[in-house]
């Protein structure tokens, strides 16, 4: 430690510039595709993902230079999901993005500053308590003069070489999380194909459909009294309590939850045990999300359940892809989905049944793509807890390299 140096961030940045006003930048200026603009969506890890939604001419873009990030820059949420902040990688896909109104970037002293590093630090605890530290705690969540508060951030940095090998061994952990990731998204994608040829394209006309009330038994999940918190806890030795923002990652298999709630809730209320390896639906507010769960869980009164029997005739594989593309908005009876669908609608719906023989086919294939998917999450959940205990002891110089 004797070597880290303290700081103020003004010190180390070279530029920093606030994203263009909104009567600057308007729905009206987007494009179908050109200078690529980044918004919070690209910012939920530590790298500026690739995944653009929006964009605007280059001659737009250029007019609002000063909104203009590069690689190695840092780009920080000024008001909304404010605390996010990840850099442009050296690898991203384009070599400049115009940031939101919501945003602003800043360029840093490459001899004093590595930006994995700088990133890596404000994801710890401390680093996040310093950004939010300027947040105001009324109205819409905002960061009060970001430019000139972030300027006034104090920390205490290792030398630059130090910086990049604790960055590095953070990333080549990440880096791992997202193949991961992607090679979970092929296999899914995979399945989905070979559902949507089998029961879509090539569906036959003997197969009968039921209603899925008929083939499983589908319950819906319950909340306990929100102003009792008794009932509800943090403490992972209590029962996972799913909500739908749980079910909001890419992952088929649900491991976590960020509520819990008390055996004494279970049984006060009479809610719903969802049992291992069942099938879960939003089905109110954000309509469709699906996932199977890995334990013994509980959930909120936006989730549908559909428990097997001895009698049900698919694998929950085919349930799972079944309703991932299936058309919700043939449920609703208003202009909006979200407030018309209900329980009685989601146990009403007509689910095909394949003869025997196919179904065991598909039961063979997909069988092991769902295992595969499974194991590769349980690495992901061992690689993120790994990573996460890294985390804060690499960048404080608890742990050295």
């Amino acid at each position: 430690m004797t070597e880290w140096k303290e700081y103020k961030l003004g010190d180390l940045i070279k530029d920093i510039a606030a994203g263009p006003f909104g009567s600057n930048l308007k729905v009206e200026c987007f494009v179908e595709s050109g200078f690529p603009i980044i918004d919070g969506a690209n910012l939920k890890g530590v790298k500026v993902t690739d995944n653009i939604t929006k964009y605007v001419t280059e001659e737009k873009a250029r007019s609002l230079h000063r909104a203009i990030a590069k690689r190695n820059d840092v780009v920080v949420t000024i008001s909304g999901n404010v605390g996010q902040i990840a850099y442009i990688p050296d690898n991203s896909k384009y070599l400049e993005y115009l940031v939101s109104q919501r945003q602003f970037r800043a360029t840093f002293d490459v001899t004093k500053v590595d930006a994995p590093f700088l990133v890596y630090y404000f994801h710890t605890r401390v680093g996040q308590h310093k950004i939010l530290s300027f947040a105001n705690q009324v109205g819409v969540p905002a960061l009060a003069q970001p430019l000139k508060n972030f300027r006034e951030i104090e920390l205490e940095l290792p030398p630059i070489e130090v910086q990049k090998r604790i960055a590095g061994v953070l990333s080549s952990l990440d880096d791992k999380i997202d193949l991961l990731h992607r090679e979970n998204a092929t296999l899914e994608q995979m399945a989905e194909t070979l559902f949507r040829q089998w029961f879509v394209v090539e569906a036959k006309e003997e197969w009968e459909e039921q209603p899925l009330k008929q083939v499983v038994d589908v319950s819906i999940g319950r909340t306990p009294p929100r102003k009792e918190s008794k009932w509800f806890s943090t403490n992972p030795n209590d029962v996972k309590w799913l909500s739908i923002k749980d079910m909001g990652g890419d992952s088929v298999f649900l491991f976590n939850t960020s509520e819990y709630l008390t055996e004494e809730a279970v049984e006060t209320f009479s809610i719903p045990v969802i049992p291992v390896n069942t099938v879960v639906l939003s089905f109110k507010m954000t309509v469709g999300r699906v996932g199977i769960t890995t334990e013994k869980m509980l959930s909120n009164e936006a989730i549908a359940h559909f428990k097997f029997n001895n009698s049900t005739p698919f694998t929950k594989e085919y349930l799972y892809l079944f309703l991932k593309s299936y058309k919700y908005d043939m449920l609703g009876t208003t202009s909006s989905i979200v407030t018309s669908i209900n329980s009685a609608m989601i146990k009403d719906m007509m689910i095909p049944i394949p003869d025997k023989k196919t179904m065991d086919s598909f039961k063979e294939q997909t069988q092991t793509v769902f295992d595969k998917i499974y194991s590769n999450q349980k690495q992901i959940q061992t690689l993120i807890q790994t990573r996460d205990g890294l985390l804060p002891r690499l960048i404080s110089g608890e742990v050295k390299l």
